[in-house]
């Protein structure tokens, strides 16, 4: 059954500093959801108060339209930014132990303990102590720890920080299989290159207030003006006559937003008269550049 969370204004304070206003967005199966905002921004706080180490000071929190309960936060697999593992304590033995107090039995938390750290690249490390890994490596133990109860729900703060290359892409598959069979999964990460293409989804913050969400298209189309490049043969200068706003401007490019096709065409057909067209249409904004206009 598919498992939705939502989140309906959320509101959150320390003493007199507000760190949440209405903020609602959900987390559906299937797909991997980006949380993304700046350092401040809230997503932490969020983070927290969805597992129930917080409490909000208004708002709800549903599970398939049903209050969250106890039971259901129980068996979400959540990871911290701050690693939380035992430093002295060997890997394997600390996954069989967090996945014991889940209620698994302690055969089937050595086997998926194993599984994990196979997918993860580590697991021949699995019987070293967490303080002599590197820290990429300890990433990692932290993550299978998120995952060794098989969690309905994963929450996961930075999972990316310290890992190389080919440990991200281990990961990602990881989370995709997870994602895949059911289990909402929410990220926070600071490498937007990064979510962008890992991310089915995106949550958008910025002082503790939800600025956009959904796919990357969904929210260019709904926070910004397309924007549209032209290069030709022939000088340009006459664009600076047509009154649509001038992204960029040099001799033979020109890059200018249009909501509509009509005015973009309507470009398009007086540089067709002009000169020959080298090129025409909408630019691909990165994930960097929506976030700038949608937090601006």
């Amino acid at each position: 059954m598919a498992i939705v969370i939502r989140l309906d204004n959320v509101t959150k304070s320390f003493g007199d500093h507000q760190v949440l206003t209405d903020m609602s967005f959900a987390i559906k199966p299937g797909i991997m959801t980006g949380f993304v905002g700046g350092n401040g921004a809230g997503k932490t706080t969020a983070m927290r108060i969805i597992i129930g180490v917080l409490n909000q000071d208004s708002g709800t929190i549903t599970v398939d339209d049903e209050p969250i309960t106890a039971g259901y936060r129980a068996h979400i697999g959540y990871m911290p930014e701050e690693r939380g593992l035992y430093p002295k304590m060997k890997v394997l033995d600390q996954l069989v132990y967090l996945a014991q107090l889940h209620g698994k039995s302690a055969a089937h938390a050595k086997r998926r303990g194993m599984e994990l750290l196979e997918r993860l690249n580590l697991d021949a490390r699995a019987n070293d102590k967490l303080e002599e890994l590197s820290l990429g490596n300890q990433q990692r133990a932290q993550i299978a720890a998120a995952m060794v109860h098989d969690p309905v729900a994963l929450i996961l703060d930075e999972p990316f920080s310290g890992l190389d290359p080919l440990a991200v892409e281990t990961t990602v598959e990881v989370l995709r299989d997870a994602a895949s069979a059911g289990a909402p999964v929410l990220f926070s990460s600071h490498q937007l290159d990064l979510v962008e293409r890992l991310c089915d989804e995106l949550v958008i913050i910025a002082d503790g207030q939800v600025r956009a969400a959904g796919t990357r298209d969904e929210i260019l189309h709904a926070t910004a003006q397309p924007e549209w490049e032209l290069r030709t043969t022939a000088d340009t200068a006459w664009i600076n006559d047509t009154g649509v706003p001038i992204v960029h401007h040099e001799p033979g490019t020109v890059r200018f937003l249009a909501d509509d096709a009509t005015t973009a065409n309507r470009i398009l057909n007086e540089a067709s008269q002009r000169g020959t067209i080298e090129h025409f249409g909408k630019v691909s904004q990165s994930l960097h550049e929506i976030f700038k206009e949608t937090i601006r």
